[in-house]
């Protein structure tokens, strides 16, 4: 089997021909923009692969908010085309989506089943991209996810390695709760997924797919900063705990995103990966 991945030199892109180059027909931006609906159906009639795992999206969640129609365009407008290119042919899409689809108010980890709020343009742009697929063609599984990291791409593990040897204190947002997830479990998770609805195993729909156990933003820089210092020396002697009043940005974030993935692990029989694991392997690795 073979499987188109968009936004192959995006983290989970990345990861996925990383992970089964034999199988992924790994497409970047340049050689796909998602945005023009004819060269989507070209690609994929000029490939012909089993499924489309669409990893293509615009993921700059401050910067949205000043970029509303780039923001759309991509997770909205290019999800809409591949989905309308998959339903021609009969195959199926693979989607990733994000928590910030949620508003973050809900107390208990939110299940698939809750009303989406997004509080800012990237979250709403993700949700009408979900909407999209879902209005346009059954055959799909929307893989909504949390924290992104990996050793490939710009990410918060990279940006805090990078100002721990640079600066003597950091402060960081310690009241927004969710879940740092690897890109390469997340790769994993949806070659896994890819391999069973292509077998008939394995149902359409949304999911949740999540990095253990939760944390903040802040004890998810104190473990990056506590990993690499084991390896090597570091300017940071401070990690100073603050709330996100404190830190305002463009774009409101949700202040707590956890997961339900009862379903997932039911559906596929999928465990979810201790990001701790995968944080060691990147320090350790550089």
């Amino acid at each position: 089997m073979t499987w188109l991945v968009t936004g192959a030199n995006g983290q989970v892109g990345h990861a996925l021909v990383q992970a089964a180059p034999s199988e992924v027909i790994g497409l970047d931006r340049a050689a796909l923009d998602i945005t023009d609906a004819e060269a989507v159906r070209r690609a994929i009639a000029a490939r012909a692969p089993d499924a489309v795992i669409n990893a293509a999206a615009y993921t700059a969640v401050d910067r949205a908010e000043a970029e509303p129609e780039i923001a759309f365009a991509v997770n909205r407008d290019g999800a809409a085309n591949l989905a309308d290119a998959c339903a021609a042919v009969g195959i199926p899409l693979l989607h990733i989506s994000t928590d910030y689809v949620f508003d973050g108010t809900k107390a208990a980890p939110y299940t698939e089943d809750d009303a989406p709020n997004p509080l800012g343009v990237y979250g709403q742009s993700k949700w009408e991209g979900e909407e999209a697929i879902r209005d346009r063609f059954d055959q799909h599984i929307i893989l909504r996810t949390a924290w992104v990291f990996g050793a490939h791409g710009t990410n918060f593990v990279q940006t805090i390695l990078r100002l721990a040897r640079e600066r003597e204190a950091l402060r960081i947002v310690a009241d927004q709760h969710g879940h740092p997830t690897p890109a390469a479990a997340i790769a994993e998770a949806l070659l896994h997924i890819a391999r069973g609805v292509c077998a008939q195993q394995g149902q359409w729909g949304t999911y949740h797919f999540a990095g253990q156990p939760p944390t903040t933003w802040h004890g998810f820089a104190k473990a990056i900063v506590a990993e690499a210092r084991a390896h090597e020396p570091l300017a940071v002697q401070t990690l100073e705990p603050i709330d996100t009043t404190a830190y305002p940005t463009p774009a409101l974030r949700p202040l707590s995103t956890l997961l339900d993935t009862t379903r997932i692990s039911e559906a596929f029989g999928l465990t979810m990966p201790d990001w701790r694991e995968e944080l060691r392997r990147i320090v350790v690795e550089g």
